[in-house]
């Protein structure tokens, strides 16, 4: 079916009751820090966790009672999948979300909890869509796209509503994966607030909205994904997604996953936001267009934030030593008494604190009658772990190795 304006007024009739509008929300800190009017979107803060439930939702609803008693299908990394399951189970469908065996296992368990069945298949995205698409040839089901389908879309324009509700924007920023919620909202804001600069935030790791953009068609990734945006780990751009988009997005910003970790921490430090990955992605973009975008006002949309807990610490860990505030390293001493003592003395007199400590004097690479002391610190910035490995130096102590963790 094609798309307009009239289709996403439509999906907002439909999800009236079922997905909460989420407010912007203005950051006094993001301002300071992009000299720029800054407006979050906090689609984390949305039922399931993140934008999904509101394509999903609306898909849901536009199934004929044929197509209901059928049943749905769908590929997810995890997201999806959980709106889908919660959207079908709702509806009283049933519901079989196929998700890659590499998944997050809060995903899948949420996912699961929502009371429809979860199947692991393959190692990415688009391994599970072909064993989704397989499921769908031999059961009859109904297969439910992530992003490439004219109502899935329609139902995540819906948030190109809301903040032209609110606000005209000079440039909206918005996360990419296979493409569904940056047409939406591009759709959405041209006929609303058609100044509005529609820019997409994709991760290095999976660039598929930049190589289309230069291709001029949907142009897949050559490389293996790899990211901790797995929400933006699709590793192609679907069609009718780049054809809504055609001539609304003229540009994409790619962030490495460090500067989507930094950008997670600073939500989470600063504006008490938990998000994911793919959450993060859009401020990641916002904070490396600092200087285009001062004496704007700038909406970043924070897509989900269903995150894993053992990810969320690695990727604490990563941000907090870009941020300068994490640092691990080794030093040999003299095994005797009170070296250990005068090592933790001086670090304590610059005011790093230590997380962890190892001590080893059995190892091959170290002198009989020395040690190898092995500490994690926490730091305050970079400019104090220059401070502690000066201060470090000047007492003799020469470091063994020194890395972010």
């Amino acid at each position: 079916m094609p798309l307009n304006a009239g289709d996403i007024e439509q999906a907002r009739h439909r999800l009236a009751g079922i997905v909460k509008p989420t407010p912007l929300i203005r950051s006094a800190t993001l301002e300071r820090m992009l000299n720029a009017e800054v407006y979050l979107k906090p689609e984390n803060l949305q039922k399931t966790g993140s934008f999904k439930i509101r394509g999903a939702y609306n898909r849901i609803a536009a199934l004929s009672p044929v197509e209901a008693v059928r049943g749905v299908v769908a590929a997810s990394a995890g997201n999806h999948g959980q709106a889908l399951a919660y959207a079908a189970t709702r509806a009283g469908l049933k519901a079989t979300i196929v998700m890659p065996t590499t998944a997050a296992i809060a995903k899948v368990d949420a996912t699961r909890s929502y009371g429809q069945d979860v199947m692991l298949a393959g190692v990415d995205y688009q391994a599970a869509r072909r064993a989704a698409e397989e499921l769908r040839d031999r059961t009859g089901a109904v297969f439910i796209d992530a992003y490439d389908d004219p109502h899935v879309i329609a139902g995540q324009g819906t948030i190109g509503l809301e903040i032209a509700d609110e606000i005209w924007p000079d440039v909206v920023i918005v996360p990419v994966g296979g493409g569904g919620l940056i047409a939406g909202i591009a759709m959405a804001l041209a006929a609303r607030t058609p100044q509005a600069e529609i820019i997409g935030a994709e991760a290095a790791g999976s660039p598929q909205l930049s190589l289309s953009l230069a291709a001029g068609a949907p142009t897949p990734v050559s490389k293996p994904v790899d990211t901790i945006a797995d929400g933006l780990a699709t590793g192609r751009i679907g069609n009718l997604p780049f054809e809504l988009i055609r001539g609304r997005v003229r540009r994409a910003v790619t962030v490495d996953d460090f500067e989507i970790g930094e950008a997670l921490l600073l939500m989470l430090e600063r504006m008490k936001l938990l998000v994911e990955g793919a959450g993060a992605t859009a401020l990641a973009a916002a904070l490396k267009l600092k200087a285009e975008l001062a004496g704007k006002r700038v909406v970043i949309c924070i897509s989900g934030g269903n995150i894993d807990i053992n990810l969320l610490d690695r990727i604490i860990g990563y941000g907090l030593a870009k941020a300068g505030r994490l640092m691990r390293f080794a030093i040999d001493l003299h095994d005797r008494p009170g070296e250990l003592q005068k090592l933790l003395v001086l670090i304590g007199e610059t005011g790093a604190n230590v997380r962890s400590i190892e001590h080893d004097r059995t190892r091959r690479d170290v002198p009989i009658g020395s040690a190898r002391v092995m500490l994690e610190l926490e730091t305050r910035s970079a400019g104090h772990l220059d401070e502690l490995r000066r201060r470090l130096a000047e007492r003799g102590y020469s470091i063994a190795s020194d890395k972010a963790v």
